[in-house]
């Protein structure tokens, strides 16, 4: 029994169209190892949520009304919220993309994509990967906040894994597909962090492609 509490991940859903949250909230109650601990139509609501209990990994939507994500992404982070966020949204502007990344989201979701692939989103995100389109993201940065790169080089080691990061690898996957060890990974990847001066994957695959893309 406490190892099937260990696995478990709670989940909450803001999202202010109450069909589809209902829906998704069947859906996931019913997959193993999640739990749907509340789905709510407002960035009130979440934030009480949030405090009320804890969340592994909140699915938020973009547009609520005549608010949006970002501003919840910023109150969450204010208050103290460390967990992951998916965005599940039919759509999202470059800027507006651009700024939730910022905020450390851990991946973009859109509602158009089938009820398995999001399953399948919410399981990667919190095996520690992204779920980004690199074309998305290369958009979203928008080649208009390039920059050139004025801080230390990558190493062959760092670039080998940055490149398995932008494919969505866990530690392990990369430690795998490089040939050395999950704990070397984590080096690396704490070593590309005090380069770029970020603290999530989501920031540092952000501020590769703005300020160091041609080094990747």
């Amino acid at each position: 029994m406490l190892e099937t509490s260990k696995q478990r991940t709670n989940i909450l859903l803001v999202d202010d169209h109450a069909l589809f949250r209902e829906s998704v909230a069947r859906l996931l109650t019913s997959e193993p190892g999640f739990e749907v601990t509340g789905h709510c139509n407002s960035i009130e609501e979440g934030l009480a949520a949030l405090r009320k209990t804890h969340v592994d990994i909140v699915l938020l939507d973009f547009d609520l009304g005549q608010r949006d994500g970002g501003e919840f992404m910023r109150l969450a982070r204010r208050h103290g919220f460390t967990g992951k966020v998916l965005v599940v949204t039919a759509g999202v502007d470059k800027e507006p993309a651009a700024d939730l990344i910022r905020n450390g989201i851990s991946g973009i979701f859109m509602k158009h994509n089938s009820a398995a692939l999001l399953v399948e989103g919410i399981r990667h995100v919190m095996a520690g990967k992204v779920w980004f389109d690199r074309e998305f993201l290369q958009e979203a940065v928008g080649p208009g906040s390039l920059q050139e790169s004025k801080g230390e080089q990558f190493t062959e080691r760092e670039r080998q894994v940055l490149s398995y990061i932008f494919e969505g690898l866990a530690n392990k996957e990369i430690a795998e597909r490089i040939g050395v060890s999950e704990s070397s990974v984590k080096a690396t990847l704490q070593q590309l962090f005090s380069k770029t001066g970020v603290r999530t994957r989501s920031q540092l695959v952000r501020i590769a492609l703005e300020q160091h893309r041609n080094q990747i």
